[in-house]
């Protein structure tokens, strides 16, 4: 007889528990997130304000539009070919493509007309393919939906906004002077945590690799996603870049133990932290912080080398945030447009928000090239000049005036061009 398909993530996860016992912490987090039937980022829609978090792509359309002037430069420092391929990792609702695409058309030709969009992600996200824009002049965009990256013969850019903090961690913990792996078990009814042996050797060698070694006490968790998802992008590409925008350390500052003893697993619900993943399993957010140190690693060992690491405030800023932001006072708009655009970009680069997000690029096939978001550049500077500034629409999330408050704070853009101009890409290997 054959045992029916559980419906949801916490009864398939009790499932696998009844029959083996324990199992990994990256274990329950793969099925939280993605089981078929109810994991969380396989039904619903978890962005906005009905949702559990908001991205930069809903804080703004200038973060559209700044990133293809950054796919603008690439394309031109591979030559211009045609097509230049973007491929959007856990590309969702298609947001972020919509205000790339529609911004390119600014950008000189034959840029736009070069331009293939793919939307790669895990499901069909309904509605999705309203935000998928059939813009003029150029090649509509086309939606994907695969687990993995099932491309090759690329010259482009992968790019992924809040992807790899999305892959299950293990959970390592530091117990009587040696490495233990956190399992989940049934203590009567109810989930709980347990102790073990390590499920694969693996966990303790990415330590020892960075030359970390925890203190005693102290939980850290560990991505092995990261080697599969570095292999399958630079199978991708024949030549090009990959963008990675996300939230996370390089590993001397992710492994403190003074800083992170308790690691940075934490889970969201309606918008609060609320850091209980054994709750509320597959209708709330799980997600840890990226190592970048790891990211960059893995990277080298298929040929992507690391081109640029900095705070998402700084590079929005080196690409022309700043320069938007004066020109939307010049525009002939009510005060309240010009307040709610001017506090979406502000959002961008705010400290201790989106600002504190970091931004990778690596390149397969490029060599070193300088990149207009990791400096500023004067050409960079009077493009912006001439390119009208995105405005907000009915799409993005309003952020002034509703439950995030914060966004008014003001941020002197200006400011975060930094005198070295941020960390250079050897610091995070």
């Amino acid at each position: 007889m054959t045992t029916p398909t559980p419906t949801n993530p916490e009864a398939e996860i009790r499932r696998r528990l009844g029959e083996r016992g324990s199992i990994t912490f990256a274990e329950f987090m793969e099925v939280a997130l993605f089981w078929p039937q109810g994991g969380y980022y396989l039904s619903g829609e978890p962005l906005g304000a009905d949702g559990d978090f908001y991205t930069s792509p809903l804080a703004h359309p200038a973060f559209g539009g700044l990133l293809a002037v950054q796919l603008y430069q690439m394309w031109q420092l591979l030559e211009g070919p045609d097509p230049f391929t973007v491929v959007e990792m856990g590309a969702g609702n298609g947001l972020l493509c919509r205000d790339i695409l529609e911004f390119a058309q600014q950008l000189p030709s034959p840029f736009p007309q070069s331009l293939r969009y793919i939307c790669l992600d895990r499901r069909s996200t309904p509605g999705a393919e309203g935000d998928v824009p059939k813009t003029p002049g150029a090649s509509p965009a086309q939606r994907l939906i695969a687990a993995g990256l099932p491309l090759r013969g690329l010259r482009g850019c992968v790019l992924s906004n809040e992807l790899l903090d999305a892959f299950p961690v293990h959970q390592v913990r530091q117990d009587g002077g040696r490495l233990r792996e956190v399992y989940l078990t049934l203590e009567g009814a109810e989930l709980a945590e347990t102790l073990g042996e390590p499920s694969t050797p693996e966990l303790a060698a990415r330590l020892e690799r960075l030359g970390v070694t925890l203190a005693e006490g102290q939980t850290a968790e560990i991505n092995l996603g990261l080697n599969r998802w570095a292999g399958e992008v630079a199978a991708a590409l024949e030549a090009g870049f990959a963008l990675t925008i996300d939230y996370g350390q390089r590993a001397e500052d992710l492994y403190s133990d003074e800083l992170r003893h308790r690691g940075t697993l934490t889970t969201f619900y309606l918008h609060t932290q609320t850091d209980a993943p054994l709750r509320r399993i597959g209708r709330q957010d799980i997600t840890a912080q990226v190592d970048f140190t790891s990211v960059v690693h893995a990277g080298r060992e298929v040929g992507l080398e690391p081109l640029g690491f900095e705070w998402q405030g700084r590079f929005l800023a080196h690409l022309g945030l700043g320069g938007w932001q004066r020109k939307l006072t010049a525009n002939p708009l009510p005060p309240r447009v010009v307040q709610a655009n001017r506090a979406g970009m502000t959002d961008l680069a705010r400290p201790g928000g989106l600002g504190d997000f970091k931004v990778l690029a690596q390149g397969k096939g490029v060599g070193q090239p300088a990149l207009w978001g990791f400096k500023k550049s004067p050409e960079v500077s009077a493009l912006i000049d001439r390119l009208p500034v995105p405005l907000l629409t009915e799409r993005h999330l309003s952020l002034l005036g509703g439950r995030y408050p914060q966004a008014e704070v003001e941020v002197n853009l200006d400011a975060l061009w930094p005198g070295g101009d941020g960390p250079e890409p050897n610091q995070s290997s």
